[in-house]
């Protein structure tokens, strides 16, 4: 394993997963206020070890294959916790759609990368969905009033959007896998 600092970055947002998820819990006041500091901090840490691994040089193995992994726990975490917070199906349904595409294609980029050695790029509209997303989840986790809430909302159901367009581009770029002659599907 590579000890470099962006390696760090990513091994400390796993760290700050469990944080997060119990200041969310926390019967305090100031509970929402410190669940997002440590939210965003974590958020800040996706965009940064990631930009410092490219910039330094310093991509490895061992940071691509986590990096992506404390990305969706993270978020998959806060969308339940938002689910659960709400209750209200207008949030459970994006989130269980959101949360499905997570693993729909990270199982497809597994797959293509273990039976064609070939690793799917991450594309653009993948990065503004996870801002966005971010930003969303960084709302409703605050939720400091009705206004922002609704907000929050509104911006979920962008990344949503963004989502699934990023699925089926992603479904687009690996189809030419998927249709090879020798491949899984045939029985």
């Amino acid at each position: 394993m590579d000890f470099n600092i962006p390696n760090i970055l990513t091994l400390l947002r796993f760290f700050l997963i469990p944080c997060f998820l119990i200041s969310f819990y926390l019967p305090f006041i100031y509970s929402p206020v410190i669940t997002v500091l440590i939210f965003s901090i974590a958020a800040i840490t996706d965009w940064l070890d990631g930009f410092l691994a490219r910039r330094w040089n310093q991509t490895s193995n061992f940071g691509g294959f986590l990096d992506p992994i404390a990305d969706k726990v993270m978020v998959s975490t806060a969308l339940i916790l938002i689910c659960e917070y709400f209750h209200v199906y207008w949030i459970t349904i994006p989130t269980i759609i959101i949360i499905s595409r997570e693993i729909i294609i990270s199982a497809l980029r597994q797959w293509i990368y273990n039976t064609y050695n070939t690793v799917i790029p991450v594309l653009w509209i993948g990065k503004l969905k996870t801002t966005i997303q971010m930003f969303s989840l960084f709302l409703l986790i605050w939720h400091p009033n009705i206004l922002l809430i609704k907000i929050g909302i509104v911006i979920l159901y962008i990344a949503l959007i963004l989502t699934l367009w990023a699925m089926f581009l992603y479904i687009r770029i690996c189809q030419h896998y998927l249709l090879k002659k020798n491949n899984y599907f045939n029985y």
